[in-house]
């Protein structure tokens, strides 16, 4: 990428904001632009300022994160969301996925993992945390958690190995692997679970077949 990765970092916490922008500040290709202290703030700076990346917080006063992930997939969806997050947000973590952030990390996450997390998003990627994913996945299925209307899952079984890999962080190539499949009938099958769930990106389909319960074991 020749081009900087231009960043947005939003929290409601100042020594979050400065803890981000310090290490991001370590790293050539990439330019902290901006800081907003809740989602309006943020909302107008992507008007005004457009970054590639934006790393959002959830929980703020005001305008709160999801809302915000709202508005800015409707209005600027070329741009890229993170969510930042704590152990304690699964559940909202989730929303904010399936509203059309491209990942999450946590805020105790290391400089590696926060770096290549963005440079994923900037290239229109998804990088989940897998340690975090099997959590919630376990949490699924141990908690029997379903929505509160059911619905029956519209994922073949292929698809459904194909989601539950990925979600522990494999690629396709490591999906394919394990499935005893190519790795172009393991993209077919993540395409036809996103087509079937409405949504565009893994990380999507990830939060929904979750939410629902249809990657629990």
């Amino acid at each position: 990428m020749t081009q900087r990765i231009r960043v947005l970092i939003t929290d409601d916490h100042s020594i979050v904001r400065e803890g981000m922008r310090l290490i991001l500040e370590t790293a050539d290709d990439i330019e902290v632009i901006g800081e907003a202290a809740d989602g309006a703030e943020a909302v107008q700076f992507v008007s005004e300022q457009l970054p590639d990346v934006v790393l959002m917080d959830l929980r703020m006063p005001g305008m709160d994160g999801l809302t915000a992930i709202e508005h800015l997939q409707r209005d600027h969806p070329q741009v890229a969301i993170v969510i930042l997050t704590t152990y304690n947000e699964d559940d909202l973590m989730l929303r904010g996925l399936q509203a059309g952030a491209k990942g999450f990390l946590l805020k105790d996450t290391s400089r590696a993992m926060l770096l290549d997390t963005i440079y994923a998003a900037a290239k229109g990627e998804s990088l989940l945390n897998a340690d975090v994913m099997g959590r919630l996945l376990a949490h699924v299925g141990s908690e029997g958690q379903r929505p509160s209307t059911a619905q029956e899952n519209p994922l073949s079984d292929r698809e459904r190995q194909a989601l539950r890999a990925v979600a522990r962080g494999e690629t396709n190539k490591g999906a394919a692997l394990q499935m005893g499949i190519t790795e172009r009938t393991v993209k077919a099958h993540l395409t036809s679970a996103y087509n079937k769930l409405g949504v565009d990106s893994r990380a999507a389909a990830i939060a929904v077949a979750t939410q629902n319960g249809w990657l629990s074991s």
